[in-house]
């Protein structure tokens, strides 16, 4: 039996429907994350001491699993760069965790966002994501799927990600000019996680 293509694509991690970029959660949490190595660990210190200072146990317990998760993805360098960055730093940092931990976000990023950024197209609309989607759904059903609300919420916390992150404003993307520290980092990867902003950085032998 041939297995169909699209049995083997994984698929997307879908929760970034809350939070934004997390800048005032990430800035707490951060210095915990030098401390304990667990997010489970951390999380339960977070809710003990209720540092998120959540209206519930409900919210406190989401923004809690997804700052984490999101933190987790940065490397310990990462973390103790992000501690002492500057706000705009830790925005890029927190925009690169972001198109990490969440595939969506990250192809997103490099195929619309830094595509529209170097071919001089520097709008960017709702219906920019909603056509992303459109393709996105022919190997990923979950997409496909999606109550209308869900997919409103993640669209819209998207595009309040790239406003939190400074690489959009009143609908044009923004040229983004990382830190000597910020670009070091995220040059170091591999793939190298420039892809990820609209720069004319070079990125895997492309300008």
């Amino acid at each position: 039996m041939v297995e169909h293509p699209a049995a083997a694509i994984q698929r997307y991690s879908l929760s970034f429907t809350s939070g934004a970029l997390l800048m005032r959660e990430a800035a707490i949490v951060a210095p915990l994350f030098l401390q304990e190595h667990d997010p489970l660990n951390i999380r339960a210190v977070i809710a003990e001491k209720n540092l998120l200072q959540a209206r519930t146990v409900a919210s406190g317990s989401r923004l809690a699993r997804e700052v984490t998760q999101r933190l987790a993805v940065l490397t310990a360098n990462e973390i103790e760069l992000f501690i002492e960055a500057t706000s705009t730093e830790r925005g890029h940092l927190l925009w690169a965790a972001a198109c990490r931990r969440y595939s969506l976000v990250g192809e997103f990023a490099e195929e619309v966002v830094r595509e529209r950024f170097l071919l001089l197209t520097p709008t960017l609309t709702y219906e920019d994501f909603d056509s992303f989607v459109r393709g996105k759904s022919l190997w990923h059903t979950e997409l496909d799927k999606l109550e209308n609300s869900t997919r409103l919420k993640l669209r819209s916390n998207l595009f309040r990600m790239l406003n939190d992150a400074s690489l959009l404003s009143a609908g044009r993307i923004q040229q983004v000019m990382l830190s000597q520290r910020v670009d070091s980092a995220l040059a170091a990867r591999t793939p190298n996680d420039l892809r990820f902003f609209p720069t004319t950085n070079v990125v895997s032998g492309r300008v």
